[in-house]
């Protein structure tokens, strides 16, 4: 019997341990995989959608849901694209933009939950993300697949960028530097429709974009320290490093804090009270925590 993408789902599933995912394999675990609960949501899908794309129920679904779950499954790239032609669809072809996170750097983004860490595609839109990042930042989710986009934020946004709230930097490099990824991304994949789309409504929609565009602006990205201006805790000083994975396109970036700071202390406060541990356990009782 020929392979359905239930099967196969069904198949990644079983095989991916929870610990590679940033889950605490308890005792009396009946699943020697991920539960269709925590396959859904990784991939930010509804555990309904999940179970009747296993049960063959549901049988289209798009080239942005498979790429979805490819990530929470972390499969290989000829696994990847075995997805896609079960799903009856294209693979992501040669001089496009990619966004598979390659599987090492997922097992490494699930042993790195206290830190906030950002993983970026070629034309800087967000794949995924820690829960630091989230508790940090603001989740992420709450916004639509295409205003993920870095880029699109900083230009029409302002500078906090994808932040749900102020973010204060100590320069402006950041601008040049992602349009000078823009354009060597353009270089990198000429075939890629929506990196095009994306510079031409940045152009026409940003005059600073477009002045850095035409000036041929090159910017590398460096460390840099921001503020973080948190609702919850006030300012959150933190440096930012931007670290490329060879050969992939894939940026991550990554906001760490002085061990032993006050704002160390503040954003465990924040990763305590969301629920966001180091190990995967569960949060803490309401009340061991008080506000700083």
């Amino acid at each position: 019997m020929d392979e359905t993408l239930g099967t196969a789902l069904r198949r990644w599933r079983d095989r991916l341990s929870p610990v590679d995912v940033g889950r605490t394999s308890r005792p009396g675990r009946r699943a020697a995989g991920l539960r269709r609960e925590e396959l859904a949501e990784l991939a930010g899908l509804s555990v309904d959608y999940v179970v009747r794309l296993e049960q063959g129920r549901a049988t289209s679904p798009s080239a942005q849901v498979v790429a979805s779950l490819a990530r929470a499954l972390q499969l290989q790239p000829v696994e990847r694209d075995y997805a896609y032609r079960l799903a009856g669809l294209l693979p992501p072809q040669e001089g496009t933009i990619s966004t598979h996170v390659p599987t090492g750097v997922q097992r490494m983004l699930a042993r790195l939950r206290e830190f906030p860490v950002g993983v970026f595609s070629a034309d800087w839109t967000l794949l995924s993300w820690t829960p630091a990042w989230a508790v940090l930042l603001g989740d992420p989710s709450a916004r639509a697949p295409v205003e993920r986009n870095l880029a699109r934020a900083v230009f029409s946004a302002g500078p906090s960028g994808l932040a749900a709230w102020p973010v204060l930097k100590e320069d402006d490099a950041l601008g040049p530097a992602l349009v000078a990824d823009l354009r060597t991304a353009l270089v990198n994949y000429p075939r890629d429709r929506g990196l095009v789309e994306l510079i031409e409504e940045l152009r026409s929609t940003s005059a600073e974009f477009t002045r850095l565009w035409d000036e041929g602006a090159v910017g590398p990205h460096v460390s840099a320290r921001k503020t973080v201006v948190h609702p919850q805790v006030g300012e959150v000083t933190c440096d930012c490093d931007v670290l490329t994975v060879p050969g992939s396109g894939i940026r991550l970036v990554v906001y760490t804090v002085a061990a032993g700071s006050a704002d160390a202390e503040k954003l465990e406060f924040l990763r305590v009270t969301n629920g966001v541990r180091a190990d995967g356990s569960p949060p803490p009782e309401p009340g061991l925590f008080s506000q700083p």
